[in-house]
């Protein structure tokens, strides 16, 4: 392991070098703060004056016997008073004081030890629209119900304190801080606490590529941030320049927090090909180096996960071979293909996709780009994939991203119908890979999931929506843009009535609940794909199991099988508790998925 993530290891142990407020039981709260740019610094517990902190090598720090958990304080640096960036809560939001964190819980779900990748069925979970209690409270009391669905893993949206009451997360500016209006630390920690009780697992999606605009306290204090390199969302952070080694030091305490002190059972790293670093060991492998340590540390399996659209296999590839070296990663080529192909839309980066031959070669190779030419990209893009274990691809028919990304947020459902998300959820469960569900998609909702925000700066939600329109021009959609900001679109994104959302909602509930089924066994299996006439897909798992699915708009007769075959699910005439057999032999439906099972 390498020498330097040891050495950080053990200060995020000691907590007399922990970054931010650290509470010491019976003996007082050690407080530490990098801000090599300030010249003073002082801490202003609340209600009272002001206490100067001592410097040296760039950090400010003081220790204070009489302090306890649940204190609230300020900095105070080179005069302009500001929350702590280290802050592990802010109960009053972004421009409140920070409060102290005490690392104590009554953990009541025993010794949980996750998940195996090869067994995951992931649920992407937003947890502000998830229920119209839009908080971790609303996620705990649907539990049973995901776990009786068959889900295995829940896949929070990002939950670091961000500015305001409505966000998707992803512009969030305290790290180590836990939302307030989701329900701040401790309700997080009851979230993954009764997850784990539930026989879930929790993975938490954090944000390393950038830090949001409104609330952000850091960039003042230290180099945190560095010019050389741009992200879609402006500067980059600074991983490979002057004093980098402390700004990982400061986003690396807080894996070691999620994992250690939240008990998470991994990590989503948030477009990881706009985390630009050329260090010889760079910021991801550190992370991936000091996962390692905490498995070796507790016996636990921890899975990180990486979000990147590069097709690059050195993501999964260990450091020894130049990688990344994490577990998995977001595939988005199935969801392109799968997408285009149900849908018709050629627009922006769906150009490159479509038809039942590329989702075929998927499939097969696990991506479609594999050093091909692109369209969208102009060059070629990606490499094989073919050493990679498929169950470390993880596919999806729709999520976050994907629906929210669009001008109204439509679901699939509502821009394919009933029919065609069946044959949807059939690619993704029934695939070799491990797939991912985005909330309310089993239960046929059509609730879009549109992006909002609520910053309190008027000119910040107008630079909101001129970015959003720049987004929007490769892709060919007439209507009039929605208004971020709105309480009104928020609202349209809650999943109010989980069970009888609408009236297909009984039946997709059920048949994604034998889909889960199937899948769980069928991943165990040997596959073998083939395409006929370009528009049916045979899935041969073993000797005893075949999925076909039909992409063609009129029935297909399919080639004849040898020996006793019964049909055990057929996306077409699946009706909840019921036999569902074949009414015509050797005949599929238009745009449906069929299972077969050898006599």
């Amino acid at each position: 392991m390498e020498t330097m993530t040891l050495q950080r290891i053990k200060e995020f142990t000691d907590p007399r070098q922990r970054i931010g407020a650290t509470y010491i039981k019976s003996e007082g709260v050690n407080i530490r703060l990098w801000a090599p740019n300030i010249k003073e610094a002082h801490i202003e517990w609340v209600g009272n004056d002001k206490t100067a902190l001592h410097k040296e090598n760039g950090y400010f720090s003081g220790f204070f016997p009489t302090r306890k958990n649940g204190d609230r304080y300020y900095f105070h640096c080179d005069g302009h008073r500001i929350p702590d960036p280290a802050s592990r809560f802010q109960p009053e939001g972004v421009f409140g004081p920070s409060e102290v964190v005490e690392d104590t819980f009554e953990w009541k779900a025993g010794d949980w030890n996750g998940t195996a990748l090869a067994e995951t069925i992931i649920y992407e979970i937003h947890p502000g629209t998830f229920s119209d209690k839009h908080n971790f409270e609303g996620i705990i009391d649907d539990l049973p119900r995901l776990k009786d669905l068959g889900i295995t893993t829940l896949e929070i949206m990002p939950v670091s304190q961000f500015s305001g009451a409505r966000n998707w997360g992803y512009d969030g500016v305290f790290p180590h801080a836990v939302q307030n209006t989701y329900g701040g630390p401790r309700e997080f920690k009851r979230l993954i606490d009764a997850a784990h009780s539930h026989g879930l697992s929790v993975i938490l999606d954090v944000v390393y590529n950038h830090l949001g605009p409104e609330g952000n306290v850091l960039f003042s204090l230290g180099p945190y941030v560095q010019s050389k390199y741009k992200t879609p969302w402006g500067e980059a952070l600074n991983y490979d320049g002057a004093y980098s080694h402390e700004v990982r030091k400061y986003f690396l305490q807080t894996i070691y927090q999620w994992i250690m002190e939240y008990r998470l059972d991994g990590l989503r790293f948030d477009a990881i090909q706009t985390i630009l670093d050329i260090s010889p060991l760079t910021f991801l492998q550190e992370a991936n180096i000091l996962k390692e340590y905490i498995e070796a540390e507790t016996g636990r399996e921890i899975v990180f996960m990486a979000e990147t659209d590069m097709n690059d296999p050195r993501t999964l590839d260990s450091i020894e071979k130049n990688g990344m070296d994490f577990d998995a990663q977001w595939a988005d080529d199935y969801h392109h293909a799968l997408h285009v192909t149900l849908t018709g839309e050629k627009d922006g980066y769906y150009s490159d996709y479509g038809g039942a031959k590329q989702i075929a070669e998927i499939l097969k190779n696990g991506v479609a780009y594999q050093g091909d030419y692109s369209n969208f990209h102009k060059r070629p893009h990606g490499k094989s994939y073919a050493h990679i274990d498929k169950t470390r691809l993880i596919v999806q028919s729709q999520n976050h991203d994907q629906i929210g990304n669009r001008l109204l947020g439509e679901r699939l459902i509502t821009l394919a119908g009933f029919e065609k998300s069946k044959l949807a959820a059939a690619c993704v469960l029934l695939s070799p890979f491990t797939p991912l569900l985005f909330m309310g998609e089993e239960i046929a909702s059509e609730n879009p999931f549109q992006y909002f925000v609520s910053h309190i700066s008027e000119e910040l939600n107008n630079a909101v929506i001129k970015g959003r329109l720049r987004e929007w021009e490769c892709f060919d959609w007439k209507s009039e843009p929605p208004n971020p900001v709105s309480e009104e679109i928020f609202n349209s994104c809650i999943l109010k009535n989980k069970k009888h959302h609408n009236p297909n909602s009984e039946c997709m509930s059920a048949y994604y609940k034998e889909l889960i089924r199937f899948s769980k066994k069928f991943r165990k299996l040997e596959l073998t794909v083939n395409l006929y006439n370009d528009n049916l897909i045979q899935l041969n798992y073993g000797n005893d199991i075949i999925v076909m699915l039909s992409f063609r708009e009129q029935e297909h007769i399919y080639p004849p099988l040898a020996g006793d075959w019964v049909c055990a699910l057929d996306s077409s005439r699946f009706i909840p508790d019921h036999k569902n057999a074949f009414e015509k032999e050797n005949i599929i439906s238009p745009y449906s998925a069929i299972i077969l099972e050898r006599q």
